[in-house]
């Protein structure tokens, strides 16, 4: 993700088990399981609610807000929900989508280790789901993005079903100059099921995982003459949902809305000493 009804979240939500599993090699850290009161938004004290809408740099259409109808805690998942509405924002500003952003920014952020988050994201023309970070240093007089860097975990364009990328930008190689790659089903599509997405983050290196596939790996060697690695510093995570963007392009009459991802959790480890 660049810089720049009730009865249907009930019917989505038929909860496997799922044991706190960690790897052998880490240790974790930090997390949310989203265990809250159902109707309850994501625990103040782990996420930041962003709002607004601008097209946040990539052309898109929603406008992000704090209600529970577009992001609230139901059955052990955060459910994110994407709805075509008539929406006035707080810039006064009418837009014909809603939908969430949330982020760790000021409350967690880290430098190295494994981060994976259990998903099961939507599909379909101009949908946008994403699990992602950003360089604290982002706010830093100066710095900015995409300076501070941008690791993209997870992103699909729904158009794309059966596709995920993993991609990481920087200063000389951002936007659609970001160093990413793909991963394919065999056959199916993501949103039949959950997967999870993750990165693997030492010094020099980051790789992309689908479920137990590793699918990229990321050095300073794959990046263009005269650019610059600015993956040693502290990130934080980002969840959201976006409609339309220059990227997906837009909803078009094949588009089913509301549109949700399902979030079981977010977990982050750190290598075992």
């Amino acid at each position: 993700m660049s810089l720049f009804s009730p009865a249907q979240i009930t019917t989505q939500l038929s909860r496997p088990d799922h044991p706190q599993r960690e790897p052998r090699a880490w240790t974790m850290v930090w997390s949310d399981e989203f265990n809250g009161p159902d109707g309850s938004p994501p625990d103040s004290k782990k996420w930041v609610t962003e709002t607004g809408g601008g097209g946040w740099g990539n052309k898109e259409l929603e406008t992000y807000t704090d209600r529970a109808v577009n992001a609230q805690q139901k059955r052990g998942y955060l459910v994110i929900t994407a709805q075509k509405e008539t929406y006035k924002g707080s810039d006064n500003i009418t837009r014909n989508y809603t939908s969430a952003r949330i982020k760790t920014q000021g409350l967690f952020d880290h430098l190295y280790g494994r981060i994976e988050a259990r998903i099961k994201i939507p599909y379909g023309q101009g949908i946008w789901p994403a699990f992602w970070m950003l360089g604290n240093d982002i706010s830093t007089p100066g710095v900015g993005w995409p300076a501070c860097g941008e690791i993209d975990i997870m992103e699909n364009i729904g158009k794309e079903p059966s596709t995920v990328h993993g991609t990481i930008h920087g200063p000389g190689y951002s936007g659609e100059k970001g160093i990413g790659s793909p991963f394919s089903l065999p056959s199916g599509k993501f949103a039949d099921g959950f997967h999870i997405y993750a990165v693997e983050w030492e010094p020099n290196q980051i790789r992309f995982y689908v479920d137990d596939s590793l699918y990229a790996t990321r050095t300073p060697a794959d990046l263009p003459k005269g650019t610059t690695w600015v993956y040693a510093h502290n990130f934080f995570i980002i969840l959201n949902l976006a409609v339309g963007g220059g990227w997906p392009g837009n909803p078009d009459g094949t588009t089913v809305f509301p549109q949700q991802m399902l979030v079981d959790y977010v977990r982050v480890y750190e290598m075992k000493k």
